[in-house]
């Protein structure tokens, strides 16, 4: 399953290190839409939890940190 650009968006505020509350300020939306994104990226990306998950992301250049990955990330899964 593709990622859509707002769960990549998610993943990238969850690699901030921001609450699923502050995430769901950040963009103007309900903690629970969050919720169901970041259980959407769960399922999507077999994550288990955050740690997994921002693995997952450094992987499949999905964030880029401290230069890792940095040079070839691809523009969201959206056609």
């Amino acid at each position: 399953m593709a990622l859509s650009g707002r769960e990549v968006e998610i993943i990238e505020l969850v690699a901030e290190g921001l609450t699923n509350q502050e995430i769901a300020d950040r963009l103007t939306i309900s903690k629970r839409t969050v919720d169901n994104h970041v259980s959407n990226v769960f399922t999507k990306t077999g994550s288990k939890n955050r740690v997994a998950l921002l693995n997952w992301a450094m992987d499949n250049g999905k964030i880029c940190r401290d230069g890792f990955n940095c040079c070839a990330l691809p523009e969201h899964d959206d056609p």
